[in-house]
C-alpha cells in the first residue's frame, strides 16, 4: 500500500462505513454529507482495489478485505484519539464533555444517581447517557461506544481494565399489609408465594438470584410475572400476595416511595460483587481517570 496516498481522515470514513454499512448513517455519525461520505468510499475502494462494501438485497455487506480493515482500523482511530486525550489538560468546573454508561436499572437507580449528585457541584457541566445492556454488553466496550460499563464481575470483559465497587446481597420484598411474608420464613412458605422476576435482553437473561437459587438451593420459584427492568417489580406487589428477591439497597430505595416491606431470605444467597470497566486505550484519559475515582468514592460511600 502506498500510505503516503491515503488521507488519513479517509480512515474515519472507513470506520463509521464497516459499523454502519449504510452511506446514510456512516454520514451522519460522521457528521458528512452523503455524497462526501459516497466519495470518500470511491477514494477508499481506488485505495485498496477492492470494494470494501457491496450492496446485497437491500444492505452493504463488507467484503473479505473490509471485514478483515475492520477491527483493526477501529482500533487504531481509538488509539489515536486516546493519545490526544492523553495531552489534553483536564478541569472538570469547566469540562462539557458527555460520558457514556452501558448500565442497566439497578446500578443506574443505586449507584450512578449519586455518582450524579456528587459531581453536581464539581462538574456542572458534564452530561451523562445511558445505555441498557444487550445481549452482549461487552461488544459496546470492545467499541469505545461508551466509556464505562457497570455489570457484576461475572460478566465481564477480561480485556478491559476494571475495578470492583461493591457486593450485594438479597433480601425478599413484598407488599407491607402482606402477612404471609414475615422475616422468619420457611423455604416451603417461601415457594408456596407466587413470585415476581425480572430477565434481561431479547435473550431473556435470568437474573442472578435465580440462577442461584437453582444452584445453591437446587429449587425453582414459582414464578407469576416477569418484568424486563428491575424497576418494574415492586409495582406488582401492593395489594397482592406476591413476593420478590431483589437486591438490599434496591429494595430500601423502593421502600421509600412504594408500600412495601423488606425481610430477609429463607437462607442466605452469595452476594454479588459488581464492578467497573473501561477501554484499554482509555485507561490513561484524564478525564474519564478523575470520572471512574468520582465513582470509586461514591461507591464506597454507598455501599460502604
Amino acid at each position: 500500500m502506498r500510505l503516503n496516498r491515503l488521507d488519513l481522515n479517509l480512515l474515519v470514513a472507513l470506520d463509521a462505513l464497516l459499523t454502519e454499512r449504510s452511506i446514510t448513517l456512516a454520514a451522519e455519525r460522521i457528521c458528512l454529507s452523503q455524497p462526501a461520505t459516497s466519495g470518500a468510499l470511491a477514494r477508499l475502494r481506488e485505495f485498496f482495489n477492492d470494494d470494501l462494501l457491496v450492496r446485497v438485497g437491500a444492505k452493504m455487506q463488507p467484503t473479505p478485505l473490509g471485514e478483515s480493515l475492520a477491527e483493526p482500523v477501529h482500533n487504531i482511530l481509538l488509539q489515536i484519539q486516546a493519545t490526544v486525550e492523553r495531552g489534553i489538560e483536564f478541569d472538570p468546573f469547566t469540562c462539557n464533555r458527555k460520558f457514556k454508561f452501558l448500565a442497566g436499572d439497578y446500578s443506574s437507580t443505586v449507584l450512578l444517581t449519586a455518582v450524579a449528585k456528587h459531581i453536581n457541584t464539581l462538574a456542572p457541566e458534564i452530561q451523562f447517557e445511558f445505555f441498557i445492556p444487550t445481549n452482549k454488553p461487552g461488544e459496546m466496550l470492545d467499541r469505545a461506544e461508551v466509556d464505562f460499563m457497570i455489570m457484576p464481575t461475572s460478566v465481564k470483559v477480561d480485556h478491559h481494565p476494571s475495578v470492583e465497587l461493591f457486593s450485594e446481597k438479597f433480601v425478599s420484598i413484598a407488599c407491607a399489609q402482606n402477612d404471609a411474608v414475615h422475616s422468619n420464613m420457611t423455604m416451603d412458605e417461601f415457594l408456596n408465594l407466587g413470585h415476581v422476576t425480572v430477565k434481561f435482553g431479547t435473550s431473556r437473561v435470568t437474573s442472578q438470584d435465580q440462577v442461584l437459587m437453582k444452584d445453591q438451593w437446587r429449587v425453582e420459584p414459582n414464578v407469576e410475572i416477569i418484568t424486563s427492568t428491575f424497576n418494574a417489580i415492586p409495582q406488582f406487589l401492593p395489594g397482592t400476595g406476591r413476593i420478590a428477591t431483589v437486591y438490599q439497597h434496591l429494595a430500601e430505595h423502593w421502600q421509600k416511595l412504594i408500600p412495601i416491606k423488606i425481610v430477609p431470605l429463607p437462607k442466605p444467597l452469595p452476594e454479588i460483587a459488581w464492578a467497573l470497566q473501561w477501554h484499554k486505550y482509555r485507561d490513561h484519559d484524564p478525564a474519564l481517570v478523575w470520572l471512574r475515582e468520582q465513582i470509586i468514592t461514591t461507591a464506597r460511600e454507598t455501599f460502604g
